[in-house]
């Protein structure tokens, strides 16, 4: 029977930090939730560690601006308290944006998370009109195959991309926001897709802003 009280945290990876692994944004997590003071509940056994447990992992140089983190805690603490704590116990580029309690018996983010949001930017600029019809026409291959790890994958878009992306445009500015969806097989990178769609050797920048819970409700934020 789950015990505690489940504390979901949204935060942000932004600017050098959004360089760190997985592993080291975790560590840092648990830092700041140590310094903060929080009364987090550890496991049994014999290396005891923090109750604590993380959406999606973000790939390397992949900004987040909704991220989220559940730990788990012994006894209630007010979330303004919380959020107070945590925002001066980590770095601004970590900093929480959201709390709230959900609860214990909730399965897992990473099970329960499956629709990724992304913006693509591509830092040296194209022009929309371009981006669109480069877009529209591998929409309308329905999927195509890349290498992945010396092996060739292919990715049906009917099924990768639960929405068509949208190209959006200020001021000579392009950007695609686009909708992946995420399973135990893995998920299309948007660089992949953007690959695939304008060319290779394109640097873009990739921020997740968002992810969803998807049931018969449609899509539901975590928080």
């Amino acid at each position: 029977m789950a015990e505690g009280f489940r504390l979901r945290v949204c935060f942000r990876k932004a600017g050098r930090l959004r360089y760190l692994s997985h592993l080291e944004t975790g560590r840092a997590w648990e830092r700041a939730a140590r310094r903060a003071g929080l009364p987090y509940a550890v496991t049994q056994g014999y290396n005891p560690r923090m109750k604590v447990a993380f959406g999606p992992a973000l790939p390397v140089g992949t900004a987040g601006m909704r991220e989220y983190l559940d730990i788990t805690l012994t006894r209630f603490v007010p979330v303004a308290q919380v959020q107070e704590g945590l925002g001066a116990s980590i770095a601004e580029e970590l900093a929480p944006v959201e709390c709230g309690y959900v609860s214990p018996a909730e399965p897992s983010l990473a099970s329960r998370l499956t629709i990724a949001e992304y913006e693509v930017e591509l830092e040296r600029g194209v022009p929309p009109q371009e981006l669109e019809r480069s877009l529209d026409a591998l929409m309308r291959t329905g999927g195509f195959e890349t290498e992945h790890k010396g092996k060739q994958k292919f990715f049906d878009l009917a099924v990768a991309l639960p929405k068509e992306p949208e190209v959006m445009s200020d001021a000579g500015r392009a950007a695609v926001r686009m909708w992946v969806r995420m399973g135990p097989h893995g998920s299309l990178r948007p660089e992949t897709f953007m690959s695939a769609a304008i060319g290779p050797g394109r640097p873009v920048a990739v921020t997740r802003t968002e992810l969803f819970i998807e049931d018969e409700q449609g899509w539901i934020r975590p928080l």
